[in-house]
């Protein structure tokens, strides 16, 4: 397994999918999204299996301070890219295989 979870230091969900597989014993690749954000081909690869909807944060400041909901879906698109922090998160990869947010069980798949 190649595991990559994409998160943010302050994120509940993040600090619980880290613990998860921490307990688990099996190794991943943390990635701050705030800070480094998503390669526009990662973006592509993880929104392929989720959708966009999954991806984007309507309840953080920034979806609002940005007007996100006014916005046509390719300028969205755009914005997600340039605003790292309207990443929901934690987004969690396997290779081809994405999540978004705690999936427990979806991660005990992939084993």
């Amino acid at each position: 397994m190649n595991i990559q979870i994409f998160g943010a230091s302050k994120s509940f969900d993040t600090r619980k999918a880290e613990r998860w597989f921490k307990e688990r014993r099996i190794k991943y690749q943390y990635i701050d999204v705030p800070s480094k954000g998503l390669s526009p081909r990662e973006y592509q690869s993880v929104k392929q299996k989720v959708g966009f909807e999954a991806l984007v944060d309507t309840k953080c400041r920034a979806y609002e301070a940005l007007y996100m909901a006014y916005l046509t879906p390719d300028a969205q698109e755009e914005k997600l890219l340039e605003h790292p922090e309207l990443f929901r998160t934690p987004i969690v990869r396997n290779g081809r295989e994405a999540t978004v947010g705690y999936c427990p069980e979806v991660w005990a798949q992939w084993q």
